[in-house]
C-alpha cells in the first residue's frame, strides 16, 4: 500500500507502507492493505508509520488536524503541520 504524508509546506512522506495508525476524531484506528475507500477527520496526536508486517520497522509523526483519504490501496494524509518524533 502507498502513503503519503502532505503538509501545506512539503510532502513528508512518500513510499510502500505495511500500515498505518492514525488519530482520528472518534478514536485511534489502523489502516492496512485493501482497505475499503474512506474520508476520515483526523485530530491532533500521534501518527505511526508501520513499514512491515511485525512492526520492528516505523516512523512516529506528531500531527495537527487534517482528514485521511483511502482509495485503491492508497492512503493520503493532509495535515495542518507535522514533526517527525524519534523513539
Amino acid at each position: 500500500m502507498n502513503l503519503e504524508i502532505l503538509t501545506p509546506e512539503r510532502k513528508l512522506y512518500s513510499g510502500d507502507v505495511y500500515g498505518v495508525q492514525l488519530p482520528g476524531v472518534d478514536g485511534l484506528f489502523e489502516v492496512l492493505e485493501k482497505h475499503a475507500p474512506m474520508v476520515s477527520a483526523l485530530k491532533a496526536g500521534k501518527l505511526k508509520v508501520l513499514k512491515d508486517k511485525q512492526q520492528s520497522d516505523t516512523e512516529q509523526y506528531s500531527i495537527q488536524g487534517g482528514f485521511v483519504e483511502v482509495f485503491q490501496n492508497k492512503v493520503t494524509v493532509l495535515v495542518e503541520g507535522a514533526i517527525p518524533m524519534n523513539d
